[in-house]
């Protein structure tokens, strides 16, 4: 009665509702940006049991939004150090952690005990995972997504709502869409967006409000203004779905998509090739290379430099990981550029070669 006195004490609640909150089973997929503050407010909130699946480890650039973790929590799994932390948050309740990868193997066996399902994940190939295995299940799902500056969500498979597929049909294709981790956020940004979907969770546990099932809720944090656009639900998109059934459909690294990037591995270059090296970073961006033939041109302005691309060398474009350096290659390809290939890695890749000298 202390601990959820605010709670009790609304009549939309009362005691009748936080026992609904309190025999909750609710499962968190990352533990990341979003799942951080989702996992923080259902977690004080008294969600009866917390499921957290995450096989990442804790680094220091998570600290910039990660706020359930501290310095003391680098190099740990981010589902075992958030169960330390929420358990000091609220030792009321049961939190059940899958230091794992959710993938088609497992998903079954994971989602089976939970009531509700968190999406909180930050790529394509997890999400329509999540998806496929709640519509067999039928489990609703929390969508939350991050961009920059921006974030989006929103309801699936609740009462017959739409599911992400039938927002989005077709995944894209892995390395023409970058994460934060390429293009950055604004570090309240997931904050923001990861309580809208603790807020989805318990207005569908306790059966008030209107949940945003087919309606895709976005907000903009540099002007605070927010748009809701329908979703509607496609029935043959569902069938198809639980035609499948639980022989999910997994993605290859580069998805199902026609265009065909050209990649290559540092153990695959010479140094004795003739090599032009292209930079595709922000110019504030660390650590930084030297080398004769090293171009640096951010991949904003790439379109507006073609002219400063070899046509008789062997162009090599590197980014951090790889993801933005292979949407230079697309766009490199549609200018009838073909001597290019992304480099597998990026910069960690390159740090660990002899190829080109790192000055800082």
């Amino acid at each position: 009665m202390s601990r959820y006195h605010r709670h009790i004490i609304l009549e939309e609640i009362g005691v009748a509702g936080q026992k609904k909150i309190h025999a909750a089973k609710v499962l968190i997929v990352g533990a990341g940006g979003l799942g951080c503050p989702i996992l923080q407010y259902l977690v004080a909130a008294g969600i009866g049991t917390i499921g957290i699946v995450d096989h990442d480890i804790i680094e220091e650039s998570n600290l910039q939004r990660q706020v359930l973790f501290g310095m003391s929590s680098l190099g740990k799994n981010k589902a075992m150090a958030a169960r330390e932390m929420l358990f000091n948050l609220n030792p009321t309740i049961k939190i059940n952690t899958y230091p794992t990868k959710l993938i088609s193997e497992n998903v079954k066996d994971i989602f089976t005990t939970y009531d509700i399902i968190v999406d909180a994940t930050d790529n394509f190939s997890t999400r329509y995972l999540i998806n496929d295995a709640a519509v067999i299940l039928n489990k609703p799902v929390i969508y939350g997504a991050i961009y920059k500056f921006e974030g989006q969500v929103t309801v699936f498979n609740y009462k017959n709502g739409p599911s992400y597929r039938c927002l989005f049909p077709y995944p894209t294709q892995k390395g023409l869409v970058s994460n934060c981790e390429e293009i950055g956020v604004l570090g309240i940004l997931p904050g923001i967006i990861g309580t809208l979907q603790a807020n989805e969770v318990l207005k569908i546990v306790l059966g008030i409000g209107e949940p945003l099932s087919g309606k895709l809720f976005c907000y903009n944090a540099l002007t605070n203004q927010s748009t809701t656009i329908k979703v509607a639900r496609i029935k043959e998109t569902i069938r198809l779905v639980k035609q499948r059934g639980e022989d999910f459909e997994i993605f290859d690294e580069v998805f199902n998509c026609n265009i065909v990037l050209n990649q290559i591995g540092v153990e695959d270059i010479q140094d004795d090739d003739d090599i032009q090296y292209i930079d595709v970073r922000g110019l504030a961006e660390l650590p930084r290379f030297f080398h004769e033939n090293l171009v640096k041109i951010s991949l904003h302005e790439l379109t507006d430099n073609l002219q400063m691309i070899s046509k008789d060398k062997k162009v090599i474009v590197f980014c951090k990981t790889g993801q933005r350096s292979n949407q230079a290659i697309s766009l490199l390809k549609k200018n009838n550029i073909t001597n290019c290939w992304s480099l597998k890695g990026g910069v960690s890749a390159l740090t660990n070669s002899k190829l080109i000298k790192r000055t800082e």
